[in-house]
């Protein structure tokens, strides 16, 4: 454990690194709060900081930068938590007072909002389709060997897929279908089941089955919304990096798997190589469930780079987190 004045030393140098991008040196951190001590004396304690691995000395340069070790001591023992200033609080409650509309979008919109708010790449992964119940279920002609069924659920997602059928169908027959989907679907999950009660007519049963199938298929996945990349790209001066983390966020299942795994781990922040994906080495991860009636229906979260002001970040996820399950929970 550092000790107070070493304590000091790091948090100052921490928050004026992640402010500066700027290596720190020793006159300026003499003079912050906790420390008031000689440039020869902050220089001798930068020194040990640095065995220590909380610091590190970019090339020449006579100011030093944190590394991973050091954020994570700053995020465990010294960045508050509090809550985000009044205006910002403002903006996301109004944001979600005037909230309506399909769940696809509102996640979408979310992300923005929560990227505009912190100026890094915002994710939001939302509830599987398969643990909802139906609402409503359509199965609409398209064209007399096409079809799209439509059913809406109780989270609000409207799940629609497309489905080729083998020989022309009657307006009647598909009618037929979605009367049968209707009263034997509606108010049961989505995923508990794959086919319909018979109906005795050969045709509408089997296109009640494609139907379902194709629901299940659409709905397999967690919805992800990406946004904010741009903020990102600004944030690395190296292009292979800023190559390497864009080519990242556009993998879904990546970013799926990456915010799972820091949930699953406990953890709110990862930090550099601590949430284990190489291409995503230079960046910090801020994470939070999305609880509704106590069951976890998503996760969102922040990416961007580890100097990253991890008290405004672990603000924001928290309240709009809390914002879009209360939301949710709305239905």
């Amino acid at each position: 454990m550092l000790d107070e004045r070493k304590t000091a030393i790091l948090r100052a140098v921490v928050e004026e690194y992640i402010t500066t991008a700027q290596p720190v040196g020793s006159t300026h951190v003499s003079s912050a709060p906790g420390v008031q001590v000689s440039s020869a004396t902050v220089r001798h304690d930068m020194a040990v900081l640095e065995q220590e691995g909380f610091l590190i000395q970019p090339h020449t340069s006579a100011g030093r930068i944190p590394t991973d070790k050091g954020y994570r001591f700053f995020v465990d023992h010294l960045a508050p938590n509090g809550p985000l200033d009044e205006q910002t609080a403002l903006q996301v409650g109004d944001f979600f007072n005037r909230a309506h509309g399909r769940l696809e979008e509102l996640l979408s919109r979310t992300t923005d909002l929560l990227a505009n708010l912190t100026h890094h790449a915002a994710v939001v992964v939302g509830p599987n389709a398969q643990a909802a119940a139906v609402r409503s279920v359509q199965v609409v002609g398209l064209s007399p060997r096409l079809a799209m069924v439509v059913a809406v659920l109780s989270n609000g997602q409207v799940e629609n897929q497309t489905i080729e059928l083998d020989h022309d169908t009657s307006e009647a027959r598909l009618a037929a279908a979605s009367t049968h989907l209707q009263a034997t679907m509606v108010g049961k999950v989505l995923g508990s089941s794959t086919a319909a009660a018979p109906t005795g007519d050969a045709d509408v049963d089997k296109l009640c089955v494609q139907a379902l199938g194709a629901l299940h298929q659409s709905g397999a996945d967690n919805p992800v919304f990406v946004g904010g990349a741009a903020s990102v790209a600004n944030a690395f001066d190296a292009v292979d990096v800023v190559r390497s983390v864009l080519t990242t966020l556009e993998q879904q299942y990546v970013v799926v798997s990456l915010v799972r795994d820091v949930i699953d781990r406990g953890l709110s922040v990862a930090i550099g190589a601590e949430h284990g994906l190489e291409p995503l080495v230079s960046c910090s991860v801020v994470v939070k469930s999305v609880i509704v009636e106590g069951e976890r229906l998503g996760t969102i979260g922040v990416l961007g780079p580890t100097r990253m002001n991890y008290p405004q970040a672990l603000a924001a996820v928290d309240v709009v987190s809390d914002r879009l399950g209360r939301r949710l929970a709305e239905g």
